[in-house]
């Protein structure tokens, strides 16, 4: 999420919104979106081990918290996973790259909560081709160990603010380092840095680019409960913002506002401080490969998780639209020299807890049961 919390409370609000919210605190109480965070709670309370496995495989991390999936239950043991193109980022997304990603992150999730109950999976990927699934599965019984990256699953989030000042141990240096292409650190960092934030720069001032994020930010929890994806600026004091009239997407369409200008510094600001720069490469960029990097991606915040660190995707540069031609074209010659494709760019560090993110119930994002096997 593109979003700094913390400059856009200091922009739009200033003293007169917190002198407003100080006596509250019922109010407060009442602005958690528990609708919209109900399938954390719900993860493996299913009956079937398919819709189990499912119900925490929608809680993988996803581009724009899209959700992009689809299933279909086929015969006694089969799902079809699919992509819905209605959750398609046209402007930022139009190869459909990094939605693929987030499937590649649901299948695998899938995976491993599939093995805690011995369920192997035989899966086919794309055997219609783009028009068809992404993915079809079989689950087959005592197929499978136990993956011990599942058990931060529930913890797991995308950070969304700047990181603590504090250089990674080296515990958690040897626990990242095998799970990507390239951990930067130090001066190392810089380049990468100074590409992100300049891509950055560049999303925010390309107005369709812009647009496509402002569309999807639910401002408080009517409207995250109502609408449980996209960019949620949930709490009471976002709730706050939004019924007096201060915090609104029509006003965020313009970059030089106080409320705009406090998510571009807070997102500025996070890639200044993080204590490293993760990056995911793959030798090709077909589909297959597209899938491979979401499931190194979730592994990879697993066992961040499990490491104490959060992670945040700033992805901009790895965008296939014409105003990101020169960031992508800079970080391909820097780091996939050799004709592959960067996947993924992401910050590392220390951080303070984030909160859970709403998620549609696994009933919303059900296809109509197949009889055939």
């Amino acid at each position: 999420m593109p979003y700094s919390r913390r400059k856009t409370l200091g922009l739009i609000g200033g003293g007169t919104v917190v002198a407003a919210a100080s006596g509250l605190g019922l109010f407060a109480a009442t602005r958690t979106p528990t609708k919209a965070l109900a399938p954390w709670d719900k993860a493996g309370q299913y009956p079937d081990p398919r819709l189990r496995a499912m119900s925490y495989a929608l809680l993988a991390p996803n581009p724009h918290n899209r959700q992009p999936w689809e299933a279909e239950l086929v015969g006694d043991d089969s799902v079809h996973i699919w992509r819905d193109p209605a959750r398609d980022l046209p402007v930022t997304d139009p190869f459909a790259r990094q939605l693929t990603i987030g499937m590649g992150c649901f299948l695998d999730l899938m995976r491993m909560a599939a093995a805690e109950e011995g369920y192997g999976i035989e899966q086919t990927l794309f055997p219609d081709g783009e028009t068809g699934p992404v993915a079809v599965c079989r689950f087959v019984a005592g197929a499978a160990q136990p993956d011990p990256l599942f058990a931060h699953v529930l913890e797991r989030r995308s950070h969304k603010e700047v990181f603590a000042d504090r250089p990674l141990d080296t515990s958690a240096v040897d626990a990242i380092t095998p799970r990507v292409d390239l951990l930067a650190q130090g001066d190392e960092a810089e380049a990468l840095r100074a590409l992100a934030t300049e891509a950055w720069l560049i999303e925010a001032a390309t107005y369709d680019a812009w647009k496509e994020s402002i569309d999807l930010v639910r401002i408080g929890k009517a409207e995250i409960n109502k609408q449980p994806d996209g960019i949620d600026l949930g709490g009471s004091m976002f709730d706050l913002l939004g019924k007096a009239g201060l915090l609104t997407r029509e006003a965020s369409l313009d970059p030089t506002t106080m409320a705009a200008q406090g998510a571009i510094q807070g997102t500025v600001d996070a890639i200044a401080s993080a204590a490293g720069l993760v990056v995911l490469t793959s030798g090709g960029n077909t589909r297959a490969d597209q899938i491979v990097s979401g499931a190194r991606w979730l592994q990879l915040n697993l066992a961040a998780t499990g490491a104490g660190l959060g992670v945040r995707p700033v992805s901009q540069a790895l965008q296939e639209y014409p105003e990101m031609a020169a960031p992508y074209a800079a970080i391909h010659d820097a780091y996939a020299p050799a004709g592959g494709t960067v996947q993924m760019l992401g910050l590392l560090g220390y951080a303070s807890a984030t909160p859970r993110t709403p998620r549609w119930p696994l009933e919303t994002r059900m296809r109509p049961t197949s009889n055939n096997a």
